[in-house]
């Protein structure tokens, strides 16, 4: 299955091939890898599936449902003050 994952951070929508089998911590570094290129720190970010925040990222895509082209979120965990 293809899904899409916004990156808000880099301002950049990434199209990841996964199988149902991904869980959703790998989706989400696989995401962060790809739209920042570098390997980043998974504990600074959360990961939002139809607007509803992922608690257990052990949960895999076909487990939560994910049909082909579902979309998800992957936001700082912390947010940042506006200026």
């Amino acid at each position: 299955m293809t899904v899409r994952v916004w990156v808000p951070e880099v301002w950049d929508v990434v199209r990841l091939e996964a199988g149902a089998e991904w869980t959703v911590e790998r989706l989400k570094a696989e995401a962060l890898r790809q739209a920042t290129g570098r390997a980043p720190n998974g504990e600074a970010y959360e990961v939002k599936f139809r607007g509803a925040l992922v608690l257990d990222e052990s949960a895999t895509l076909g487990g939560l449902g994910a049909p082909d082209n579902a979309s998800f979120i992957v936001l700082p965990a912390k947010r940042r003050p506006a200026r």
